[in-house]
């Protein structure tokens, strides 16, 4: 007789309440799962993550302060051992390799989440690479799987500090709202945002919420 198999304790991270509540249904449906917290932007879950030490976050990309890829790389350093699938409406490869690079086990598109949710939850709580099917094999056929993890974008040529304050201007912060949230001076946030003007080559604001669009750090919602 088998073993009864392990509770697997999950987060749910997504600023839209409806999209937390149809996985919440969903997730209710796998007798192992157990959602032992929600949050609305990156921050948030930095915090839940802390206090209840769940076994795999699910965590979008596009939210507000802190967005998912930023939160996934700061979760891989504090708390290696929870996992991270990034639940994504995105299919292009900026996304998938940056999710990677940045510490997640799994990226699944939200339309394929009721069909592979489930496999992508027990793929990475035992060490595995999920992604979902349909872009697995296209972006395997397109990389070998060595040379995923050292592809770098001009994002990824930025700090980590350097990209939550591109995040921010993107967002429509001023140099003193930057500097209250992250808890630093103006004067350190000017510093910020000459270095990651020079290295992405751009010099503007308007260039910047540009640049912040198309890689997915800021959402064309709200």
């Amino acid at each position: 007789m088998n073993a009864p198999e392990k509770s697997m304790r999950v987060i749910l991270a997504d600023d839209h309440t409806l999209v937390r509540a149809g996985i919440r249904a969903l997730l209710e449906k796998f007798p192992v799962v157990e959602v032992v917290g929600e949050a609305g932007n990156g921050r948030a879950v930095l915090d839940l993550v802390k206090a209840h030490r769940p076994d795999v976050v699910l965590m979008d990309i596009a939210m507000p302060g802190l967005n998912g890829l930023e939160a996934t790389a700061r979760l891989a350093k504090e708390f290696p051992e929870v996992r991270v699938i990034i639940l994504s409406m995105h299919q292009n490869e900026e996304y998938y390799w940056r999710a990677l690079n940045a510490g997640a086990s799994g990226y699944l598109l939200k339309k394929a989440a009721t069909a592979e949710l489930e496999t992508a939850l027990h793929r990475v709580v035992h060490g595995e690479i999920y992604l979902s099917r349909e872009i697995s094999t296209r972006l395997l056929r397109k990389f070998p799987q060595h040379g995923i993890a050292d592809r770098k974008s001009p994002l990824e040529q930025l700090t980590s500090r350097q990209r939550e304050v591109l995040q921010l201007i993107a967002e429509g912060q001023n140099t003193k709202e930057i500097g209250d949230i992250l808890k630093i001076s103006p004067k350190t946030v000017e510093y910020h945002r000459m270095k990651l003007m020079n290295c992405l080559s751009v010099y503007d604001i308007p260039g910047l919420v540009r640049f912040a669009l198309r890689v997915g750090l800021i959402s064309q919602e709200g």
